[in-house]
Formats: structure tokens, sequence, C-alpha cells
């Protein structure tokens, strides 16, 4: 029997836009510097130092998560940054982080999700840009049946109420 599917919303979370580019040393130790993590150049994966996770978005673009006390890292890669060509913006306020935890958490997301969530495909330390249920979000898969979901803030109570009720349909 599986174990039970869980979802929860996450604390508030630091999340930081950034754009840079990823071939150039400068960029690369800059951001390492003050995220504890360089920005990873393999699409769709993940790099995380402790608490501190950037996830690739495309070969330019990176969504860097962090706990919500470290609000500073958006001046210190200002800072750290500054003379390269870069964008580092606050999205902290636009998303919002969901968990879903458990034995049907992948088959829950297959049912309206447009991406192969097999884990040869996609599996820890992944993420993607996609759409759950016709809404856009970032998918990052934590361990084997742990997923996060950052969502648009406006669009979080629908996906939520999807989910929840999809969880409920498989249990």
């Amino acid at each position: 029997m599986a174990e039970p599917t869980a979802l929860r919303e996450l604390d508030p979370l630091l999340l930081i836009n950034l754009r840079g580019d990823a071939g150039a040393e400068g960029f690369r130790s800059a951001v390492a510097r003050v995220l504890g993590v360089a920005p990873p150049t393999e699409p769709n994966t993940v790099a995380s130092s402790g608490d501190v996770s950037l996830l690739w978005l495309g070969p330019n673009e990176w969504l860097a998560t962090a706990p919500a006390e470290k609000h500073g890292a958006v001046d210190q890669l200002e800072t750290a940054l500054s003379g390269q060509h870069h964008s580092v913006i606050d999205v902290s306020e636009g998303r919002i982080a969901l968990e879903l935890d458990g034995g049907h958490a992948r088959a829950a997301l297959a049912q309206e999700l447009g991406l192969d969530l097999r884990s040869s495909s996609f599996g820890s330390g992944r993420c993607a840009q996609t759409a759950l249920a016709r809404v856009p979000v970032i998918l990052q898969q934590i361990d084997a049946a742990r997923f996060r979901i950052f969502v648009r803030r406006s669009f979080a109570p629908y996906v939520t109420d999807w989910l929840r009720s999809t969880i409920a349909e498989l249990a």
C-alpha cells in the first residue's frame, strides 16, 4: 500500500529570478560566493547547497530559492554582479511554493502534466517549467516521492484545490 499523499504550502521563501551568462566565470563565481552554489548549466537540473537551490529555467535564467530570512541575498547579488550583464529580481511575492509528498504524488501530477514523469526521465534534482491543470508552474523533484511546485499566487487556490481533488480520487 502506498504511503498517504500530502499537499502543503511551504513557509514563504525568497525567490529570485536570476539571469546572466553561465559561461562567464565571473558570473558563476560571483553567484557561488553569494549563494554558496553555482548556477547549473545542464537543462532542467537543480544545484543545491544547504537550504539554497538554483533551478535551471533556460540557458541564461535560474530561479534561486532560499529561506525568506536570506532576503539580503538580492542586494548581495546586485553588488557581486555589478559591471556584468545580469538581472536579479525578487519574485517572492508573486509565487508560492507547494510541496506534494507521498505514494500518489507522481500519479497525481501525471493526471494533467505534459511531462514524462518516469524516474528515468524526471528524477531527483530535476526541474521544469510546465503547465499543471493548464496553469504555468515550475516543478522541482526533491526526491522519489516529493515534489515542489512554484505557482503564481493568483493561481494557487485553483492548483491547490485541483491537486487535493486528484489526490482524493487516487486514494
